[in-house]
């Protein structure tokens, strides 16, 4: 249920939504002075003090406003970008991947039916390029009762080179077999191998990755939770060298509480969360160092506010030096807890504004991202949501956030349609983040696009990014060359083939998994980074900034975005006409600085701990 927010006009010039927010921005900006205040139906009593604010207000105004629109989104100043032409092709059959997540749905409707599952990208054998790692469902009342008697199992599949995949489960030791949800990556045990956390419908898992072969060491580990797991991250929250562990939860479910809701055109219907009376807490490990995590959920804060999360981002979104975590929760406000680095953390997600959307609704928050949209050397955020519920893009201002999705032409086109996965990524390598969507219902429409053997199913949704900050659709819708209809999840992200160019991989309830090779080529140009700690682990929680010709970039090392997946650990930067990235400066966890030389585009190159110079103060 959303809760509508009283908010009043802030000042009597027009009713134009564009001007409200142009108003809203200038007056929350440090450059305003603080007796002055924008009212509806009154004066403003100027002094000489005051002239000249007024002065820079209106020509902030026309430079913040003079790309805005009404809610629609539908006003542009600059011409449409071409998005006639595909961007991806399906590859998954040539490819050996046979995977398809099984919901084990009967017509109970249990609630996790549709929800799962997830995928990892994950260089699992050290060879260079990224294996799949895909959770599986099957039957939620057997896999919650009796894991061991569930009759599918997760697998894993080798990357060969060549993009084709073989299944090596057998043997591997990672077929876990509870009913999956979601994955995260990360060396949790600093000996340079990746370990794999699955988040299961009952007892999640930690496997531990040694030389390619997987253990199960999840009661040893003491991180075997037992509700309902969903999104995960590893990350280091103490700043004391080892992976710590961030694992969301949804609901109190089991299906002996499970109950009947029915459709609005007539028949029995998975529910919708507020129909439960339970969200779940999420729960926070500490590395402790010997192999063990120590649940620090209570006295970290994190436990204090039960929510229904599905997504999870980090970063530093304050730029304190401490990792703070971002949770999508569905069908209640989110929750940005800022790290305090004393060992807690406070959400702050409604003082910063990135709670709710614009208008104060709470929305069905599921996949997520994290990058520096704009340019300006912070973390950005945005959310994607139900049908009849746009995105959230909500622009880091460096103290708060601004809901900035109608001006940048996104509300209009994801609001039709339910989306989970999302990855914010260059896709044609032209220095601008484009935006892939994973789409699929969660209840049947009339006005369903999908199958009569799927209601739920949709089109993924593939908008590109400009240089004036705005979105346009690609057509056909989802980029791909054929029309694939079906009920989308998790989606993940990275350049299987190596080539430079980012590829996705997408999970469906009841369906074949979709391997989107990237098949865009041109004169624009790219590198690949791939950061290390001193343990020679992905270095998760670093930043890169770096000037690409005329442009400055700042990445954060991030496995964990999206719904459901774990991502491609290695930085990838689209440099449109840029020959090499200049002014290399990564910033570590704890705080240190490196500069590293230039560097050529078109290759990956690894930089690693303790072998560049101490970054100069302001670089």
């Amino acid at each position: 249920m959303h809760r509508e927010s009283v908010r009043k006009p802030w000042l009597h010039l027009t009713r134009d939504y564009c001007w409200t927010r142009t108003i809203k921005h200038y007056e929350q900006s440090e450059y305003v002075s603080k007796e002055i205040r924008f009212q509806p139906d009154e004066y403003l009593a100027m002094n000489r003090s005051i002239k000249s604010a007024i002065i820079a207000f209106f020509s902030a105004a026309l430079m913040y406003g003079s790309g805005c629109q009404d809610d629609s989104g539908n006003v542009t100043t600059e011409p449409a970008p071409d998005t006639s032409m595909p961007w991806f092709q399906d590859v998954a059959t040539k490819s050996g991947i046979d995977f398809s997540w099984e919901s084990g749905a009967s017509g109970d409707y249990n609630l996790p039916e549709i929800i799962g599952g997830g995928v990892a990208m994950i260089d699992y054998d050290n060879d260079g390029d990224l294996d799949l790692y895909f959770i599986q469902g099957g039957n939620v009342v057997i896999a919650q009762n009796d894991p061991a008697s569930n009759g599918t199992w997760n697998r894993l599949y080798r990357n060969d080179g060549d993009m084709t995949f073989t299944d090596v489960t057998e043997g591997s030791g990672a077929g876990d077999r509870g009913y999956g949800m979601s994955v995260a990556t990360g060396d949790y045990d600093n000996d340079g191998d990746i370990d794999l956390y699955i988040t299961n419908v009952g007892r999640n898992t930690l496997l531990r990755n040694d030389n390619g072969l997987f253990t199960d060491i999840t009661e040893t580990a003491n991180v075997g939770d037992t509700g309902w797991g969903t999104a995960a991250a590893f990350l280091d929250f103490d700043i004391d060298g080892d992976l710590d562990l961030y694992v969301a939860n949804y609901l109190r479910w089991s299906p002996e509480n499970e109950i009947t809701c029915y459709a609005s055109q007539g028949g029995e219907e998975y529910c919708a969360p507020m129909n439960y009376p339970t969200p779940a807490g999420d729960v926070l490990y500490r590395n402790e160092g010997d192999g063990t995590f120590e649940n620090v959920s209570i006295q970290s804060g994190i436990g204090s506010t039960p929510r229904t999360g599905l997504g999870v981002a980090v970063g530093d979104y304050d730029q304190d030096g401490h990792l703070d975590i971002f949770i999508a929760n569905d069908g209640m406000s989110d929750l940005l807890w800022r790290n305090q680095g004393d060992g807690t953390f406070e959400d702050i997600g409604l003082t910063w504004g990135c709670a709710m959307d614009n208008d104060g609704k709470e929305k069905a928050g599921m996949g997520v991202g994290s990058r520096d949209f704009d340019h300006d050397g912070d973390l950005d955020l945005i959310v994607c949501n139900l049908t009849g519920e746009s995105d959230s893009m909500f622009r880091n201002e460096g103290r708060y956030f601004i809901d900035t999705t109608a001006q940048a032409g996104v509300k209009t086109v994801t609001s039709p349609h339910t989306r989970f996965g999302l990855g914010w990524v260059d896709f044609n390598n032209d220095g601008w983040l484009d935006l892939y969507e994973a789409t699929g219902r969660v209840q049947r429409s009339t006005k369903s696009s999908g199958s009569e053997s799927d209601p739920y199913a949709e089109e993924d949704v593939l908008m590109k990014g400009t240089s004036n900050g705005r979105y346009a659709q690609i057509q056909p819708r989802g980029g791909t060359t054929d029309s694939i209809v079906r009920t989308s999840r998790a989606a993940a992200f990275g350049d299987l083939d190596n080539d430079g160019w980012v590829d996705t991989v997408v999970v469906n309830k009841d369906a074949p998994a979709n391997i989107y090779h990237n098949i865009l080529s041109g004169e624009s140009n790219w590198i690949q980074l791939r950061i290390l700690d001193e343990h020679g682990r992905d270095a998760l929680g670093a930043s890169i900034s770096a000037k690409a010709g005329l442009q400055q970039v700042h990445v954060p090392v991030q496995t964990a975005y999206s719904y459901f997946a774990a991502n491609d650990p290695r930085i990838h930067l689209g440099l449109g006409q840029a020959s090499t990235i200049d002014d290399v400066v990564v910033t570590w966890t704890d705080g240190s600085r490196e500069s590293f030389p230039s560097m050529a585009a078109g290759q990956t190159h690894t930089i690693t701990r303790g072998t560049g110079q101490p970054a100069k103060p302001g670089s």
